[in-house]
Order: C-alpha cells, then structure tokens, then sequence
C-alpha cells in the first residue's frame, strides 16, 4: 500500500500528466529506451489512446526534448517554423523569396533563451553564442538544410517530438518523410515522430530511403498481464482490492484497450465512493456489472461514433460511385473479430463487388484512392481521433479506435447501415 494519500482521478482514467499507474512494457518501454541512444529516428504508433503519448514522456524527461503538435493544415514549412520556435527561435517574415517563390523568414533567438540556459561558469561561451546569434538568420522554411544551421547556431541538442503526426496532410507526411533523411544525414538531431496508426513501416512507405534510419515503436499492445499489472499498481496506491472475478470479466471485456480499462476501473471507484487512497483496504467490484460499466465507459462516445459514420460516408464531395461511403459497407457488416485483424483489400473488393451498385464493373482504381484517402478524409473532417486508418504495406483497413469495435459489437448493425445510407443486410 502507498504511505500517501492520491486522488482517484490521478490514478485511474485518463489525465493530462503520466498516470501514477504507468507500467512498463518490454515489447515499448524498454525498446524506446534501447533506442533512444543509437542516432535513428523514432516513430511510436499504435490505436487511440493506447499509451503512446505516455511512453514516450516514461522515457523523456522534460528537459531533454522540444514537443511539436502537428495540426491538420500545415506544410513542411510550417513543421520546420514550429520546431525553431519551440528550440527559441523568434521568427519574422523576410522580404525576400525562396526559390519556390514563398517569402523567406528570419529567425534570431531570443534573450530568454539564454537566460534559460545559463550555466555558471560559461559567461564566455554563453556571449560568444549571443553574439553569433543576435544577427537574424535569413532562412528558407522549406529548406532542411537552413533549419539544421539554425539549430546547429545555438548547439540545439534536444530530442525532437512531433505529436499527432497523423494529422498533418498525407502530401505533408510525405514531404517531411523526405526531410527527415536529410536530418539523419546533415545532421545529429533525432525525430521522434507519434501517431495513430497500426503500419509498422508507414514512413519507409513515403520514403524508401529510410530503411534503416528509422526504428519503429508499437505502443498498441498490451498483453492481459501487463493490464492487470495496472490495475494491481492503482490497487497499491488506493489501498483498494478489485474483486478477483470483476478483474478477469474486465480483462475479457476491453479487448487489449488500457484506456477502456483505466475508465472502468475509474467508473468502478466512483460507483463504491472511492474518491482518494482508503484508510483501510477495502475489495469493490463485481462481475455482474463489468458490462454495464464497460457500455457506459463505450456509450460516452456514441455522438462521436455516429459523427463519423455520417460524416465519412458523405466523402470529400458528391460523386456517382460514392466509395467512402460504400467502403463503410464491409466495416458495418464485419465480424468485430475480422476488424481486428482487419480488412483485406481482396475481402473489401469481393464485398463491394458483390453489394455495390455497378458490383463487377466497379473500378479498382476508385477503391484503392478511396482506401488510401481513408485518413485524409477523417482529418478533413475533423473526426478527432480518426477512427479508420488503411495499411498500404499489408493493404489492410484497420479500426485504430478499440472503442469503436466494443461500442459497434453493442448496436444494431442495420441500424448503423440507415445512418450511411447504404442498404439493411
């Protein structure tokens, strides 16, 4: 048992700082570390809300790294302004032009900068950088190699993180794919790229010439032992005890999501008034209300869920084939067992082939643009986090949510198919 006393919220759910429960993983923890020392670049993937962003801030501290949120409108241009002004750089536009004809910038580093890194002892070097450095630096956005001399100008020496990295515009991602082996070549400076989806290879994919240069972190799995050892750890802290057969109906129930079962047990303290660490340990839980407790966790979601549906199927625009919305077809009629291994594209073409309008005559270029536009289109619309993600490697439509498997296992499935507009089964 834990000696101090802990807020339930700060052990179970999910909170903005690493939970107090964290575990390690063999298969993530211990190879972001062992990795974290050989000058490659870092790409942690995985589903929605499996731990990602909490692996890496386990093995980072603070201090040793710089963290750029990626938004869904950004260029290359405006990830490279995004990394100088987290490293200290402030930045004006110049008159000047690129080659592409976009205006150059100037970035000159500001005073706090060095007050912030101040070491005693090193007033010398300390001026000499300012000195080096209070001239603005006329520099090329898009330009890999004016970022790395910008970053090189005040001896930056920080992990660089980018978050969110499925949000960026599938042209962005591969644009940066490109600059990111300049980085590994001109330079030292090592990426740590996160984002949301189940392609152990999608950079390399963009880009070939990573192979090799890129070390690739699944930060979606979660054996059942690492999940109990989570709830033992929140068990210590609370100075509670889960009911053994409410543990096992859990584990059953959430299906590998961490998040899924973080909320239960978090729904569970709330329903035995377990708000902070008990004077005395006390057993809660029961089997019989695993599952209304898991649909109510799932069920908070039903708006989103629905959201996407409606909004997925009605595509980029208006087309005579509509194939998004037809690509909902095989997802809304699978097994939750076959989603999770997920969808090949010879099963999704038989599908539509078989229940699509033109059926035969159906165009395999037009399913493979849909397939590949899967996340773009989640992005554009603002489906926050996506919900389907396509695996080019392995041509493979994943569901990168574990949310949206137990919530679509409880509905009527026809139901669903109403809602996109295609037709009952």
């Amino acid at each position: 048992m834990s000696t101090n006393k802990h807020n339930t919220s700060d052990v179970f759910g999910i909170t903005r700082d690493l939970p107090l429960n964290y575990v390690e993983r063999d298969s993530a923890d211990n190879k972001l570390v062992e990795n974290l020392t050989r000058e490659k670049h870092l790409v942690i993937f995985g589903s929605s809300k499996q731990g990602k962003t909490s692996l890496r801030k386990h093995a980072l501290q603070e201090p040793d790294c710089v963290v750029v949120h990626c938004s869904n409108k950004w260029q290359l241009s405006d990830i490279n302004s995004a990394i100088l002004k987290k490293s200290g750089f402030e930045l004006t536009q110049s008159n000047s032009k690129s080659t592409t004809g976009k205006s150059k910038i100037f970035a000159k580093i500001t005073a706090s900068f060095f007050g912030a890194s101040a070491e005693g002892g090193a007033e010398a070097e300390r001026e000499n950088t300012r000195e080096s450095t209070t001239t603005p630096l006329e520099l090329d956005p898009d330009d890999v190699n004016d970022i790395i001399s910008a970053l090189n100008s005040i001896n930056f020496n920080k992990y660089i993180v980018l978050e969110d990295f499925h949000y960026l515009p599938t042209d962005t991602q591969k644009d940066f794919s490109v600059a990111l082996k300049a980085f590994h070549e001109e330079s030292k400076y090592c990426f740590i790229i996160v984002g949301v989806w189940l392609e152990e290879n999608r950079l390399t994919v963009y880009n070939g010439d990573l192979t090799g240069r890129v070390t690739s972190i699944n930060a979606d799995k979660w054996e059942d032992d690492e999940l109990k050892k989570v709830i033992t750890e929140g068990e210590n802290l609370l100075n509670i005890k889960f009911n053994s057969d409410f543990v096992s109906e859990l584990l059953k129930q959430c299906h590998g999501s961490v998040y899924i079962l973080q909320e239960s047990c978090h729904q569970c303290c709330k329903k035995w008034n377990i708000y902070e660490t008990k004077e005395q340990t006390i057993e809660i839980g029961d089997k019989a209300q695993v599952e209304s407790i898991v649909s109510a966790v799932v069920a908070q979601q039903t708006g989103r869920f629905n959201s996407f549906i409606t909004q997925f199927s009605e595509g980029f625009q208006t087309t005579a084939l509509e194939m998004h919305k037809w690509l909902l077809f095989p997802v809304l009629t699978a097994s939750i067992s076959e989603l999770r291994s997920g969808l090949k594209y010879s099963k999704i073409r038989e599908t539509l082939e078989a229940n699509h309008p033109s059926k035969g005559d159906l165009n395999p270029g037009n399913l493979t643009q849909a397939l590949q536009s899967t996340a773009a289109l989640q992005v554009k619309k603002e489906i926050k986090p996506i919900i389907l993600d396509y695996d080019q490697t392995n041509l493979n439509l994943r569901v990168v949510d574990s949310g949206f498997l137990i919530w679509l296992d409880k509905q009527d499935r026809n139901e669903l198919l109403s809602l996109a507009g295609l037709p009952k089964v």
